[in-house]
């Protein structure tokens, strides 16, 4: 099932075209891996998926973006940034206990029974592999757990508002390895609920965890096919060549 139809998306701040007549459709529930150069368009495409890139006053867009058939310009942005959750590249907990960061957004759309509320953290922790190592310190500060731990966090939040798709912009990029496996563990078993759009400045990790990759250059989408196909026998050789290193 189609979640999401990309038709024709031009996007300009200013005088830079940032997005040049970009169309492609994401399947539900697959991970669709976005790689390229910077300066290639790949945040400003995730951006615009739940309308962020609308908080630049020189912003402008052409085409369009169909969530589920409807176009997301016609859908409240609170409503659609609920739909569509974004995980940042450098986590960002909320000066709250643990318990508190990922019942916020539950709490903000009227959720206040203690019980519902402890039920979703829970969920939502364990589905970001990270309950079995705060379950018993729920009350401290989030600023206690380590990078990693409050990545996962944030991933925890985002899920608990109960988003149809997930965006992740370069998650991993502060990392450990260690860290950043448990992120891409946590990434592929919620393909399973969810649709993720994950960029990524690391080939191998879109490798790893990609069904799909899409390779953007110049604000140009160059190539989209299967991530095995992607890496073994791209079509462009511009993929190639990125994918191999020698640019970028």
């Amino acid at each position: 099932m189609v979640k999401v139809d990309i038709k024709n998306l031009n996007i300009w701040f200013g005088s830079v075209h940032a997005l040049k007549q970009v169309s492609m459709v994401i399947q539900a529930n697959e991970i669709l891996s976005v790689i390229g150069p910077s300066n290639s368009g790949k945040t400003t495409f995730l951006r615009t998926l739940n309308r962020l890139s609308d908080l630049n006053q020189n912003f402008r867009m052409t085409g369009t973006i169909k969530l589920e058939q409807e176009d997301i310009g016609n859908i409240d942005t609170e409503l659609l940034r609920k739909k569509v959750g974004m995980v940042f590249a450098l986590p960002l907990p909320l000066p709250l206990s643990i318990f508190d960061n990922v019942a916020y957004g539950v709490r903000m759309h009227g959720t206040k029974n203690k019980k519902i509320l402890r039920e979703i953290v829970e969920v939502s922790l364990n589905e970001a592999y990270l309950w079995e190592e705060v379950k018993d310190r729920l009350n401290e500060s989030a600023f206690k757990l380590s990078g990693g731990q409050q990545q996962r966090l944030c991933i925890a939040r985002t899920l608990a508002v109960e988003p149809e798709v997930i965006l992740f912009d370069e998650p991993c990029s502060g990392l450990d390895p260690i860290s950043t496996a448990k992120v891409e563990d946590a990434l592929v078993k919620l393909k399973q609920k969810y649709t993720i759009v994950l960029v990524t400045n690391n080939v191998k990790q879109a490798a790893r965890v990609g069904d799909m990759t899409a390779f953007f250059l110049g604000g140009e989408l160059i190539e989209l096919d299967k991530t095995d196909k992607i890496f073994t026998a791209p079509q462009d050789k511009r993929t190639d060549g990125y994918i191999r290193g020698k640019f970028g």
